[in-house]
This record gives structure tokens, sequence and C-alpha cells, in this order.
């Protein structure tokens, strides 16, 4: 963990957290696949934790004023009931098939924004049913792979809210649920003092992530934070389909 290799990949991971944190939720999705260059999957995830909750503390007071409160409502406690399911069925839930599910859900999204006539799009209004539905899966996808954002996105994109707001939204809904997968995730793969040191390492990447995004979501135009947006979503949803056929033909 002290190789020069190790401390660019890891940092550069903990920039991305701090950039989701900052506004850009769907670019955090990328800090596993890149730590998972110099260590397994899953002890990326659980490392990751740790930043993502210190980072969650910036990006809360960044946007303590900008976030929809009827979302957040819905969003909460559906989310919540998803990290609990995660929970339940860690031990037995295949990660390659959530992981292809979160893909193409993502790509589906996507195209369909992309591809159907946009003059006749209509913003949606806050939906219990909907919220709900796309809250849980939020929450139980977050669990397991820290792959929150998607189902997220695909619930929150078409109400076009002013981006801040978005960005607030997103940020303030996934510091509970990061804060709600502390106590699970130390029961399924217990912290050790040196991982958590290894963390704290991390942290001033992520906080310059933070604000960094921050600054590009206010300074960016509407139009264009939505592309960044659905762009980023694209990419990392194709990356998670790959991620989840790799080795089924090997």
């Amino acid at each position: 963990m002290n190789t020069p290799l190790y401390m660019w990949l890891a940092g550069g991971a903990a920039f991305l957290v701090g950039l989701s944190k900052g506004g850009l939720p769907a670019i955090g999705m990328l800090a596993v696949p890149l730590m998972s260059l110099v260590m397994p999957p899953v002890d990326a995830a659980v490392m990751l934790l740790p930043i993502y909750v210190i980072s969650d503390v910036m990006g809360v007071y960044l946007y303590r004023r900008d976030y929809s409160a009827p979302n957040l409502r819905i969003l909460i406690p559906a989310s919540l009931l998803g990290v609990f399911i995660g929970w339940l069925t860690a031990s037995v839930v295949s990660d390659r098939a959530i992981t292809f599910l979160i893909g193409a859900m993502g790509v589906a999204f996507c195209l369909n924004v992309w591809l159907r006539k946009q003059g006749n799009a209509v913003a949606q209004a806050p939906s219990i049913p909907k919220g709900g539905f796309w809250g849980m899966l939020a929450g139980f996808t977050s669990f397991i792979s820290h792959a929150g954002a998607p189902p997220f996105q695909v619930y929150m994109l078409s109400q076009r809210l002013p981006k801040a707001e978005f960005a607030g939204t997103a940020t303030i809904l996934f510091a509970v649920i990061n804060a709600s997968k502390i106590v699970p995730y130390q029961f399924l793969r217990p912290y050790s003092l040196e991982s958590l040191r290894s963390a704290a390492v991390l942290v001033p990447f992520a906080l310059v992530g933070a604000i960094s995004g921050a600054y590009l979501t206010r300074c960016v135009a509407d139009v264009w934070f939505y592309r960044i947006v659905q762009v980023s979503l694209f990419g990392v949803s194709l990356k998670l389909i790959a991620d989840s056929l790799k080795g089924l033909w090997a």
C-alpha cells in the first residue's frame, strides 16, 4: 500500500469520491474499479467507505441550503430499507447479477432520454411509488457495491430540478445511506486500525475533490451539467456491464 502506484490510484479514487460529493454522483462509482487495480474489489469497497463518510460531511455543508425536501422525505426511508435488505442478503446475493442489472438500467435510461423527442418531455413531480422503488434500489445497490447513483439518477433526472438542488439532494441522500452502512460493514468485514490509517491518508484528496466538484457544478451551465451527468452515467453503466460479463467466456 506504500507503493507510488497505489498512492496515485488510491488518491485518484478518493478524489473521484470527493467529486461525487461535490455534485457529480455517478463519478464516484469509478473509485472502486480504480482501486481494484491494486487490491480485491471487496477490500476496495470497504476501504473507501470511511472516505465516503468523511467527504459526505463536506458535501452536506456545501449543499446545506440546496436540496429537494419532498424527494428526500420519500428517498431516505426507502433507501434505508434498501440498505437493510442488502445487509440481510449480502451472503447470498450475486454481485455479478446486481452489477449487470445496475448497468443495464443506466444504459436504458440514457438511451431513452437521448432518443426520444425532447420537446415532448415533461418534468415529472416527486412520486412516492417511483421514489420508493428507486430509493430502495439505490440503498440496496449502494450497500452491495457503492453503486447507488444510477437508480437515484433514473428517478431524479426526469424532474429537471435546478442543478444545485439535484446535486444537494444526491449529496444528502448518500450521506445518510453511507452513514447507515457503517455498522453493517463492521459486522461483515471489521475494520482494522491499519485500514483506518490507510483511509485517513486519502481524506485530503477527497476533500479537494468535494470542493472541486461543487465549484464545477455551480460554474457549468445547467444544460451542460445534465449532459455531463448523463454521459457519466452512461459510461459508468457500460463499465458495470463489462465488469459483470468479465470471465463468463474465459
